[in-house]
């Protein structure tokens, strides 16, 4: 097959580099002359690893389209409306790498598309996956979200290996929350970890963190068992406890004290959680969902409460019953 992905950045190239070791055809556009020069050396931009020769690179969005069978999204969600608008995409392919909520409209990946494009055909890859183990090869499970299941099942025999397991699931919707909201319940899981409060409090707030994911999705439409599976809890392990964690990082950092545009301006990537949790501010007041550790999370990072005082009130918060049966 041949594949165009809009995005060279580490996931964009480590999922090219991947369909490259299966013999497909990938041309990604990248607007970084010289991420884009290496790979056409067949250098992979951010590691010391060779890429297959079927897997090139231009700084030309629209020579992307026309090679392409399948379109990948690999893009900041933010810009993702934007690149897209300037494209042709009539009954495309699209399959959305991206993880978050388009700040201001709060829509998820797939729904951009479909307003810039209604006869797309989108589907949504997500999960735990980090881009540096893709680009090593190193096993990995993702899900795919689909509307057409005969059509997914052929794009998840075309691009499963090995080391890379893709499941099925009809519920884009939740698919695409579990791989926002959970780095939301990352930043939350930094700052205890960076406040020294230890594994029984972050094992809690990943717990209670999912129950919260749950509840948002289930109010946005999205299916339950969805997020106990890779999109939801998979992803949410992985983000929350993993030191590569851009999410978990940017939280910790501010657990010790860090200010957050100083982190935002010192790690120069997208933190998506850092919008993300804007997002599940205003949908958790319009849904009436009862959302303590996202709301925590949004009075830390957003509007710059203290620290100790927005924790202090989160622990008094009297427990209620666990599970509402």
């Amino acid at each position: 097959m041949k594949f165009g992905v809009l995005g060279g950045g580490r996931w964009g190239v480590a999922v090219s580099l991947h369909l490259g070791r299966l013999s497909h055809e990938v041309l990604i556009f990248d607007i970084n002359r010289e991420a884009v020069g290496l790979i056409n050396k067949g250098k992979h931009p951010y590691m010391d690893l060779e890429l297959p020769q079927s897997v090139k690179a231009t700084t030309n969005a629209q020579e992307v389209l026309e090679f392409s069978d399948t379109l990948l999204l690999a893009l900041p969600t933010q810009v993702i409306r934007g690149a897209i608008s300037e494209l042709n995409l009539s009954g495309k392919e699209v399959i959305s790498l991206s993880k978050g909520l388009e700040v201001g409209s709060y829509k998820r990946v797939s729904q951009v598309v479909k307003e810039v494009e209604p006869s797309a055909r989108v589907f949504v890859l997500s999960g735990p996956s980090f881009a540096k183990e893709v680009s090593l090869g190193m096993p990995t499970a993702l899900v795919l979200g689909y509307e057409d299941l005969d059509r997914a099942k052929e794009l998840q025999r075309a691009v499963s290996a090995e080391n890379f397991r893709v499941y099925l699931n009809s519920d884009i919707t939740g698919v695409e929350l579990g791989g926002a909201l959970k780095n939301v319940i990352a930043l939350a899981c930094g700052i205890s970890d960076g406040l020294g409060y230890g594994h029984n409090a972050r094992a809690a707030l990943i717990t209670r963190g999912l129950a919260e994911m749950v509840r948002i999705g289930k109010g946005l439409g999205a299916k339950k068992d969805t997020f106990f599976g890779l999109a939801g809890v998979g992803d949410l392990i992985l983000t929350a406890t993993s030191e590569l964690s851009r999410n978990r990082t940017f939280g910790y950092r501010i657990g010790k004290g860090e200010k957050v545009k100083d982190i935002l301006k010192d790690l120069g990537q997208v933190v998506e959680g850092v919008e993300t949790v804007k997002a599940v501010k205003r949908l958790s007041e319009e849904t009436g969902v009862y959302t303590p550790i996202c709301d925590a999370v949004y009075r830390i990072v957003v509007e710059g409460e203290d620290i100790s005082s927005v924790i202090r009130s989160l622990l008094l918060s009297p427990p209620a019953q666990e599970i509402d049966w």
